[in-house]
Order: structure tokens, then sequence, then C-alpha cells
């Protein structure tokens, strides 16, 4: 994995929990300072990082085939629009694309986020009752999933992950080559050339468009998750309409504060790494 990648889990991972927590229990916290220091209070720094490794394999699983499948897709958008081997898509071909992909990168991540949400709801779900105290730990967590729900327990929650991978990562990829494009156009120069401060910008926005367009079903998506320790929940649609229904829309933006702090950073540190690769294999494959 690339350090960059396992920096911005590392970083980011304390706003994750955060953001797994107030959307699971809303009731249970004021906002984002509120739940910080209330994880901090119980058990320390250690609670903050529940879910590491997992995240940590979520974003290799993620990143690894999202990026290798959106190459792919960016050859089907080509095929499907008549185009040669080597034509430049626009910036909503290139939506469609990481859109596309996205897809497959769902399939991947659907399971290990479903480890990494239980593990930061845990202390949650032991306090109030709703499950019995059990051993925090990645293999445990696994090991409970396999003898009560057996393999397909892992997808529990792959229908709200994909409806919230497929719209997000057109805007993700959409938002970030129209800032890349905008810069190239200002700058007066090629969309590759525009330097490191524009492309941070530009993946960092394009992460925030992504979170501002689906956050709510990423809302549904860790309650199914993580109400799923305590039996078989409802569907996409009805666990949505449920939640909208008995506590309000505003409920549905529940941890987005910590979400779009963690964004920014994280996203332009990706889209860095991915161009600067992409350049190093171009000039292997001219050389």
């Amino acid at each position: 994995m690339d350090p960059g990648g396992a920096a911005c889990v590392f970083s980011g991972q304390p706003l994750d929990t955060a953001k797994v927590k107030m959307q699971t229990f809303p009731a249970l916290y004021r906002g984002f300072v509120h739940c910080f220091s209330s994880i901090y209070k119980q058990v320390g720094v250690r609670g903050l990082y529940q879910g590491t490794t997992p995240a940590l394999m979520a974003n290799i699983a993620e990143n690894s085939v999202l990026f290798m499948s959106y190459g792919f897709c960016q050859q089907v958008i080509r095929f499907t629009a008549g185009l040669h081997k080597e034509a430049v898509l626009s910036d909503m071909q290139k939506a469609c694309a990481g859109s596309v992909a996205s897809i497959f990168s769902s399939l991947v991540l659907c399971p290990t986020e479903l480890v990494k949400c239980r593990l930061q709801a845990m202390y949650e779900m032991e306090a109030s009752g709703k499950i019995a105290k059990s051993q925090n730990t990645v293999w445990s967590v696994v090991k409970a999933i396999m003898r009560t729900e057996g393999p397909l327990g892992f997808f529990q929650g792959l229908t709200p992950t994909i409806a919230r991978e497929v719209p997000g990562y057109f805007c993700f990829f959409g938002a970030y080559e129209l800032c890349r494009t905008a810069f190239a156009d200002y700058m007066k120069c090629d969309k590759g050339d525009i330097g490191v401060a524009p492309i941070v910008f530009s993946g960092g926005f394009g992460g925030a468009c992504l979170w501002l367009v689906v956050y709510p079903m990423d809302c549904v998506k860790s309650r199914i998750q993580v109400m799923s320790m305590m039996g078989k929940q409802a569907g996409f649609l009805r666990t949505f309409m449920t939640i909208a229904h008995t506590e309000g829309v505003r409920v549905l933006y529940s941890g987005l504060t910590p979400t779009m702090v963690r964004t920014f950073p994280a996203n332009g540190a990706l889209f860095l790494g991915y161009e600067a690769s992409r350049k190093v294999m171009m000039k292997q494959f001219d050389g």
C-alpha cells in the first residue's frame, strides 16, 4: 500500500469513527466535538482508532480495484462511443467511467466496511444492551459473522454501498476532471501540467462533491451494517424511509462535519498519488 494511503487512513480514522457513531446513534451525540470528547472519555485514544485494520484493508482494496477498473471502464466508454483506443475522453465521459468502475470496488469494499463499522460502534451497542459483551477485535467480528450469518453475511449493506458509490463516483471523477480543466484553462497549459496544488485542490473538491451528494446513502449503510449485529435488517429503501419518517431528514446528515474535514486532504493526497504513478507508468510504457 502506498504511504500516502496509509497516512490518510491513520490521520482520518478518528474522524471516520466519529462519523459512524453519529450516523448510528444520532440521539447520543450533540455534535462532532461532543462525540469526539465522549469517545476519549469512555475508552481513550484507542477508541478513536477502532476499526483501523479493516479501514486500511478497505482503502487498499477500494482504491486498487477502483483505479484499475477506471482505466478499463474508460476503454468501454470509448468502445460504446465509437472512439479509437487512444481518444481523449470528455470530463463527463470520465465521470461515467468512474461511476461504472465503482460497482466493482463496492464488491470488495462492502465486507471490509462491515467489519470496520461494527468495530467502531461496538461500545454503544454493548452499553445500550443491544448485544452481549464481546471481544472487540477484527478476528472476533469476522468469526461472529461467519458463525451467525455465513459468507453472505459479509455483504450486509451491499445495496446502499452501490447506491452510494455509483452516483458518488460520477460526482467524484466529474468534479475532479472539471476542476482540473478549469485550472488548465486559467493557467493556459495542459491538464497534466497544472502542478501539485491544483491537483490536490481538484481531488479535495471531488471528494467534497461526492460526500455532499451521497451522504444519506452512507448513513443508511452504516445503520444497516451495525444494527445487523442484532439480526436481519430491513432493506435499503425501507430503512431510508423509516429514518426519514421517524427521526427526520436531518438525521441522515449526522456526522457530515467530520466527513468533510477528513475528505479534502485525504482525496487531495489520493489523486496526487494517482497522477504521479500514472505519469511514471506512462514514461515506462513510452520508454
